[in-house]
């Protein structure tokens, strides 16, 4: 399998650089899995196709302001750092301590420093991992998250120019516990009025948490897809979570996932019960998960999702579920009627 096989031309005028002034008025592409036959539809409708019974299952992680403008103290050059992990500690119990991304990585070697805000926060480089990111420790007076508030910008993907004017516009309405370096978008669609329409409906709602790393936007180099290796990201299932999930798939309900870091979150997770049958016990760990064609899942039974890049690792997992020439012929559909892709784009349903 080919990382080419997962090409498709898009018109960069398609690329959406600003979200809309009402979350829920995207459009939505409905693709059935089975069939490929497709529907043009808005955000709204998303609770035509759900049932009383489904289970709608959210990543509740929080996005910080993980990127991180200074200077070198000694040179005054430039520098720009995004926070990708929190770590425990740098192994002599002392402080911030974050796996980051670091620009221009040839001035920063170990030992080297950052200062930011006029020295409001400083950061030591500790050491550099074999893929090139940098362990740093911070320095400061006060409280770290007030901190990074107030220096910090939301790490917005690569593709996307335009400053966000409101940073709340690249949070979920639901998001809660902070450590994304990027947001869950197929969330983004959602307001508070639709959710609870949702769930009158009798559809159950099951909160889980991944923080999403910049990973998520790293293009797949290798030619061969099975070579191409996964970036790690941290996932919690709480009791509650779980026990939603395993009734609603005892009762013949559907597991929904909203967007790819759900579905991640949840297949990763997945054991058998003493019947043979997936089930999710409450956990946390990391995940290296990498879902392409071929893969059975094991919980998810429909996807509420963003459009992808091409080549990417996210277009192969919704090629997965709904098969990739369904995928595809979905995708140049949407293409002719002009959607707006990515992370500030609209959305696509793929249901059974």
């Amino acid at each position: 399998m080919k990382t080419s096989d997962f090409y498709y031309d898009l018109p960069e005028e398609l690329i959406a650089q600003d979200p809309l002034s009402d979350r829920s008025s995207s459009r939505l592409l409905v693709l059935n899995k089975k069939t490929g036959d497709t529907e043009h539809r808005h955000f709204t409708d998303i609770v035509d196709y759900l049932n009383e019974g489904d289970c709608l299952v959210l990543n509740n992680t929080k996005v910080i302001p993980a990127r991180l403008l200074g200077i070198k103290p000694d040179t005054g050059a430039a520098i720009e750092v995004f926070l990708l992990k929190r770590l425990e500690g740098d192994g002599a119990g002392r402080g911030n301590v974050w796996e980051t991304l670091v620009r221009p990585g040839k001035k920063l070697r170990e030992g080297a420093k950052v200062s930011f805000g006029d020295g409001l926060l400083t950061g030591e480089i500790v050491s550099r991992l074999p893929d090139g990111n940098r362990i740093v420790r911070f320095d400061y007076e006060g409280i770290f998250e007030e901190i990074l508030d107030k220096l910090g910008e939301m790490p917005l993907p690569p593709y996307i120019t335009h400053k966000l004017a409101d940073r709340n516009r690249y949070q979920t309405v639901y998001a809660k516990y902070e450590g994304s370096a990027a947001a869950p978008t197929a969330g983004l669609h959602f307001t508070e009025k639709l959710l609870k329409q949702i769930s009158d409906k009798g559809v159950r709602i099951a909160y889980v948490t991944l923080h999403v790393g910049l990973g998520t936007f790293r293009p797949v180099k290798t030619e061969e897809v099975t070579e191409h290796k996964m970036h790690s990201e941290w996932y919690r299932i709480d009791r509650e979570a779980a026990d939603i999930i395993n009734k609603t798939k005892e009762a013949g309900g559907r597991v929904i996932c909203v967007g790819t870091t759900s579905c991640r979150t949840i297949e990763s997770a997945a054991c058998k019960d003493d019947n043979g049958r997936y089930m999710l016990k409450p956990c946390e760990g990391d995940t290296q998960i990498f879902i392409y064609p071929g893969y059975e899942f094991k919980l998810l039974d429909c996807l509420i999702t963003n459009f992808h890049l091409p080549e990417s690792t996210l277009i192969m997992l919704v090629s997965a579920l709904a098969g990739r020439e369904n995928v595809l012929a979905a995708y140049r559909e949407a293409v002719k009627e002009r959607y707006r892709f990515f992370s500030f784009g609209d959305a696509m349903f793929i249901t059974d």
